[in-house]
């Protein structure tokens, strides 16, 4: 029983039951048929019997004709009538002697004589069945021999059986009708019959095929699709219990694996990554910050003991210095993103107030704002849950997306800068939606803006969206980008609320 459990026996033992059942709705068929042929024969006999009887009775009779005992009640069925064309009595002499037909019946001459139709004469006869049995008389049968002739009675027969009398030997001679539509139905419907089941088998056949095709197909075109390198592919039949259910199972434990396998290769490849770059930006930042503290403490000297006392060249003194001391402030702070970006993040989650994050981020940003004209709206509803975070990693986050957005807007010359606090749909999470009305980012540059060392300006050193995004994993968040050039930039992010926290309302 376990083989019918497989494939092979389904298919198998579906294919058995289809061939049994063609060849038992084939026999079926011809028994019907059989029985049909069967019962038309029992019908013409019975025909055929009638005529020789009425014919035999019409010889007998000495003044009836065949045309009056047929019309007698009772003498033939309605079948027999419908069938029996026509009776026609032959004598010795090969003369029609008496017909149902009256064209064949004898006539009188001018001299009161009768005068007989010869059997030869008449050409339009159907063909004798049987003839051979009529010995050397079949020669006087116009209609002996092959039956190629053509015209409406092409499917009518004619029965011709000898009688001994005083005179010699008689014939009566039974033309039947036989139906030329139902004939030609007669003949083409055992070819329907078949075509019939054949069709039927066919229609089945094909639905077997894609029944038992489709799994496969699926299982082909999976694999096209891991080839292409898509792992998140899955085949829909694991659900099965023979060879193609246990395969579509393998396969998906297999891209599974295979998936698994490229997220740690991926992980791996950036933990190494971030492991080296970060031991050689600890080393370089050292190098680095060392002269960079010299140059700046030697500004601050030079500012306060070798100043110019003439005013107009120590305004351009201090001016100069300025610059400098703004410049070093720069490289130490563009060291410093770079640290943090490459510094495993160890981030200290507790409840805080996500109101109190985000306007302790905001206030880094108002001054630069109000210098620019640029506007600032604060907008949080009511019942917004506290969040776990890491406050300093969180002021970085939102810092880095306000001071994003105030250069977004700077070339305008004025702007507006949206925070909207509130719950997400699935209240497991708190949304912060940052929106600016700047320039907007390029439809090809959305993907690559979380990239580390990736950005548009010239100053930029791509890694302020990078720590975003990397502190925002550390708090086990998301950040959505929406963008569209001329109009502005909305980024979303959603950061866990507190666990057993109460709702706080502000």
């Amino acid at each position: 029983m376990r083989f019918f459990s497989t494939f092979r026996g389904r298919l198998l033992l579906v294919l058995a039951l289809l061939l049994v059942a063609t060849l038992g709705a084939q026999y079926y068929l011809n028994l019907v048929t059989q029985a049909e042929n069967a019962d038309l024969r029992e019908d013409q006999e019975a025909a055929i019997s009638a005529g020789y009887t009425l014919g035999f009775a019409a010889m007998t009779a000495q003044e009836d004709r065949i045309a009056d005992i047929v019309a007698r009640p009772g003498v033939l069925d309605d079948e027999a009538r419908r069938r029996i064309r026509d009776i026609l009595i032959i004598d010795n002499n090969w003369r029609v002697t008496d017909s149902l037909n009256a064209e064949y019946l004898p006539e009188f001459d001018s001299n009161k004589q009768i005068v007989y139709k010869n059997l030869g004469d008449l050409k339009d006869l159907p063909p004798l069945v049987e003839g051979s049995r009529l010995g050397p008389d079949l020669a006087h049968f116009p209609n002996a021999g092959d039956s190629a002739q053509t015209g409406s009675q092409l499917t009518d027969e004619a029965h011709a059986v000898p009688i001994e009398t005083d005179q010699g030997r008689w014939y009566v001679m039974v033309i039947l009708r036989n139906d030329k539509a139902e004939a030609w139905w007669r003949a083409a419907r055992p070819l329907i019959y078949t075509l019939g089941v054949l069709l039927v088998s066919s229609l089945i056949t094909f639905w077997l095929v894609w029944r038992f095709g489709r799994p496969i197909a699926n299982l082909s075109e999976a694999a096209r699709q891991v080839a292409k390198g898509d792992l998140k592919v899955r085949v829909p039949d694991s659900h099965r219990k023979d060879e193609i259910g246990r395969l579509a199972a393998r396969f998906n434990e297999m891209t599974a694996e295979l998936e698994k396998k490229q997220d740690l290769e991926q992980q791996l490849q950036q933990a190494e990554k971030s492991a080296v770059v970060g031991r050689l930006g600890s080393a370089i930042a050292h190098e680095i910050r060392n002269p960079l503290n010299y140059i700046n403490l030697t500004l601050d000297h030079l500012r306060s003991k070798y100043a110019p006392e003439d005013d107009q060249r120590k305004e351009k003194f201090n001016e100069l210095t300025s610059r400098l001391k703004s410049e070093v402030a720069r490289i130490d702070g563009q060291i410093t993103d770079f640290l943090n970006y490459s510094r495993p993040a160890k981030a200290n989650l507790q409840p805080i107030d996500a109101h109190r994050v985000v306007k302790d981020s905001l206030r880094i940003v108002e001054p630069e704002a109000e210098e620019k004209g640029i506007r600032i709206s604060l907008i949080q509803n009511e019942g917004v849950p506290q969040i776990m975070g890491d406050p300093e990693f969180l002021r970085s986050v939102f810092s880095n997306l306000f001071i994003n957005a105030l250069h977004a807007m700077e070339q305008n010359g004025e702007g507006m800068l949206t925070v909207k606090i509130s719950s997400a749909d699935d209240d497991q999470y708190v949304q912060f939606e940052v929106t600016d009305t700047g320039d907007g980012i390029a439809e090809e540059n959305i993907p690559k803006i979380f990239e580390p060392y990736f950005s548009t300006k010239e100053t930029g050193t791509g890694l302020g969206l990078a720590i975003v995004h990397k502190v925002i994993d550390v708090h086990q968040g998301t950040i959505e980008v929406e963008s569209k050039q001329g109009e502005g930039t909305r980024f979303v992010v959603r950061l866990p609320r507190a666990k057993d926290q109460p709702d706080r309302k502000h």
